[in-house]
């Protein structure tokens, strides 16, 4: 079965994590996406493999007229073009979307920022962490009455930019097949983030309250609602917010009587004092026994190496392994979006920096003589 995207063609100038991201999830689904990134500029700490997968990668210098010629020739017949530069900085080099529209009007360019293409902090640099600062996000995370703590995932890069860049393609995607024009997609990271804050501003127009970090009715306030140390040392969540979870808690726990106070200001402290003392009693394979299937809605708190081995994500595909060019096995994480009739699906390993290089310039018309000319003249 084919990807919902066979068809489409994706040009990738960004780096790093979100748009390399954005482009991973349009490969998954089928496009055929072309990784393009200059060799001057090379860090192979930047280069994150697993976002990779499915994708060609190529070499090529934008600031040579050679190199730009290959790169409108690529655009040509392209669909999508992404990119995460500076504001201001495509329109320098000469491919910004004014640009690229008159070689071809059907292109949807996405470009993926900190904070957007106008505004007063358009050209100020960043990362993850000043999103997360920015948006109101990360003072909503740590301990209570502790300094904010930096999550360690990077949210704002992967779902401020990524997620909400696939989304932005896919909308686009959706207007071009009705209208057969492209269009501008504005991407900022802290934008995203400030998408994310539905459920602190309900309680704050409901409460008229800022909420605070450890605080809140979904974060560590309430018995119902929060993480617990077991003997051993690990942890367990608890996420009984419906009384009807809670109550069978308290009854699994010898309290029924607790079952009416779930969200009781008055008796709040005696719950989690309560709640912490049970679960310290035993440790977390212990409890996982004793809740097992128990509709309380309960979860083992998991390293990575745990969770990459637990049988729920190898039994939905989200754990695999593929083979490398050399033969290694590698572990790849799967695909969360389950299509039923048009599936994505993980096709090859990353390849190396530049690898297409050669394979993208000779499907474009370039002869080997002449691809050997573009690198003497540092094109790609």
């Amino acid at each position: 079965m084919s990807g919902a995207l066979e068809g489409i063609k994706v040009i990738d100038l960004s780096r790093m994590l979100p748009g390399p991201y954005c482009s991973m999830i349009l490969a998954d689904h089928g496009a055929r996406v072309i990784a393009i990134e200059d060799k001057r500029f090379r860090e192979d700490d930047l280069l994150i493999s697993p976002v990779n997968r499915n994708k060609d990668h190529m070499t090529l210098n934008l600031k040579t007229r050679e190199g730009k010629e290959i790169f409108f020739r690529l655009i040509q017949n392209a669909d999508i073009l992404m990119e995460g530069f500076r504001p201001g900085v495509t329109k320098r080099l000469g491919i910004d979307y004014e640009a690229l529209k008159k070689i071809n009007p059907g292109i949807i360019y996405c470009s993926i920022t900190g904070y957007g293409q106008d505004g007063p902090h358009r050209d100020m640099a960043g990362h993850d962490v000043n999103y997360l600062s920015f948006s109101g996000v990360l003072d909503l995370i740590g301990e209570k009455d502790g300094p904010p703590c930096i999550p360690g995932i990077q949210i704002a890069d992967l779902v401020g930019g990524g997620m909400n860049a696939v989304i932005g393609i896919l909308l686009a995607l959706i207007a071009r097949a009705r209208t057969g024009e492209g269009q501008y997609i504005d991407i900022s990271m802290t934008d995203g983030m400030v998408g994310l804050l539905p459920i602190p501003l309900h309680f704050l127009q409901k409460d008229g309250r800022v909420p605070l970090r450890s605080d809140t009715m979904l974060s560590h306030r309430y018995a119902c609602y929060n993480v617990y140390e077991t003997a051993d040392g690990r942890h367990i969540s608890i996420g009984a917010v419906e009384n009807r979870f809670w109550v069978n808690l308290c009854e699994l726990l010898g309290v029924p009587e607790y079952g009416a106070l779930q969200y009781d200001e008055d008796r709040r402290e005696e719950l989690l004092d309560f709640l912490r003392k049970s679960f310290k009693k035993k440790t977390l394979d212990e409890w996982i026994r004793i809740l097992g299937e128990r509709d309380v809605c309960w979860g083992k708190v998991q390293n990575i190496t745990e969770a990459l081995n637990d049988r729920l994500f190898v039994a939905r595909g989200m754990v695999s392994e593929i083979r490398d060019k050399d033969g290694i096995s590698r572990t790849v994480l799967g695909i969360p979006v389950k299509l039923s009739e048009t599936p994505g699906s993980i096709r090859s390993a990353p390849v190396e920096f530049g690898g297409s290089t050669e394979k993208i310039l000779e499907e474009i018309g370039y002869t080997k003589g002449e691809i050997e000319g573009l690198v003497k003249k540092d094109a790609v």
